[in-house]
């Protein structure tokens, strides 16, 4: 009877481990993918914005910051993700809550990202009264004033990339790209980026650009060795 007992409590926490490893996502291990976001054709002139208001605080003109490159022209501020990450896999994850400035009427980073129902505190360095205006399609719309000091947090429950700008300085744009999951990046100043503890198979890597939109590109990943790649976005 003894022994009877002894293997069905062994069975017992059997099932359990094994449910509980089924039902907690794994954080992935090996490969990495290695690349760059760069423009494919002529560079455009750096455009420059007339400052109409607030011109104490603002300047008098600012540069255009819709599309930043490097001199060898990767792209500043892209956004790459696997379209489909393996079921039940995670990267490291992506942070809960981070922040987004307004200083000398811009926003401060320009993109960010945020995991779904994460939280942006959105932050006002500038002595002038600035305001938070969004229309997202999956998360709730926002039009707030934020007088300097004042810390306006949101959160962002449904993945999707979401455009914030201020209606007292219509020059002023900002991204709140909410992630599904966390196999995203965001590109440096070089233009590149990379994807951490990525399961050897075959994916699709998806990137975006506020001004040139969207690509993908089918790639291989081996274990352990990092795959490179270079993804280039048409000049528009």
């Amino acid at each position: 009877m003894a022994v009877t007992a002894l293997r069905a409590v062994l069975f017992g926490i059997t099932i359990v481990t094994l449910v509980t490893g089924l039902a907690t996502p794994r954080v992935a291990s090996g490969g990495s993918i290695k690349g760059a976001v760069v423009l494919k054709g002529a560079a455009p002139e750096l455009r420059k914005l007339a400052v109409t208001i607030d011109q104490y605080v603002c300047g008098k003109e600012k540069n255009a910051e819709d599309l930043l490159l490097s001199p060898q022209g990767g792209i500043r501020n892209a956004v790459v993700w696997l379209d489909k990450p393996p079921a039940g896999m995670t990267a490291e994850a992506l942070p809960a809550v981070t922040a987004m400035d307004q200083r000398e009427c811009m926003f401060a980073p320009r993109v960010v990202v945020v995991a779904a129902g994460g939280r942006i505190d959105f932050l006002n360095s500038d002595r002038l009264l600035h305001n938070l205006h969004s229309t997202p399609n999956a998360n709730p719309p926002f039009n707030r004033t934020q007088p300097k000091g004042r810390t306006i947090a949101i959160t962002f429950a449904q993945p999707e990339i979401i455009r914030v700008t201020c209606d007292l300085h219509s020059w002023m744009r900002g991204w709140v790209v909410v992630a599904p999951h966390s196999f995203y990046a965001l590109t440096n100043t070089e233009g590149q980026f990379s994807l951490r503890g990525v399961p050897a198979g075959r994916y699709t890597l998806r990137a975006w650009q506020e001004r040139l939109g969207a690509i993908s590109q089918d790639i291989v990943v081996g274990d352990p060795e990092p795959t490179t790649v270079t993804l280039e976005m048409p000049a528009r």
